[in-house]
């Protein structure tokens, strides 16, 4: 079965908390539900990590690495702006890499319009509200089913 890790960045254990005007009032565990649905329909294993540690996310990426997941599925919040050693990190892995935002980065404060990780993801998906997450499932589903099919069959 297609394995696909959901990364959840730093301050997303307050979702439902802060700022409802940019995240809405969902929290991370009806995220987390939302994807466990959309992955039983897609018959996909979705494993779910949250971290306000950055070498703890550091770490579970090499993790996903060692354990060849199909697909990673990002959203490091403030990190996406910042955090070359989750890109470092993330550059390592050869599945497919989803980047994704609950709100639209490059309408918000100048700071947030850049991402370190959009040379290095397979795409980003983001102002769509939670709706991010199960677009960005669905993309990364699809990506992992290409990629598989490819190494079934090489190319002539």
């Amino acid at each position: 079965m297609t394995t696909i890790l959901m990364l959840h960045g730093i301050n997303h254990n307050m979702f439902g908390k802060r700022d409802p005007r940019q995240y809405g009032t969902i929290t991370l565990e009806q995220i987390d539900a939302q994807l466990q649905a959309l992955a039983r329909e897609l018959e996909v294993r979705v494993e779910s990590f949250q971290t306000n540690s950055e070498g703890a996310m550091c770490e579970r990426i090499h993790r996903a690495f060692e354990d060849s997941v199909d697909a990673v599925l990002i959203n490091a919040g403030a990190w996406t702006h910042y955090s070359y050693g989750i890109r470092d990190a993330l550059a390592i892995l050869t599945c497919p890499v989803v980047e994704l935002h609950m709100s639209n980065i490059h309408a918000r404060e100048a700071f947030r319009h850049r991402s370190v990780f959009a040379e290095i993801v397979t795409g980003q998906i983001g102002g769509f509200g939670s709706q991010s997450y199960l677009l960005a499932l669905r993309a990364a589903a699809d990506a992992a089913s290409v990629q598989q099919a490819e190494r079934v069959q090489p190319a002539t």
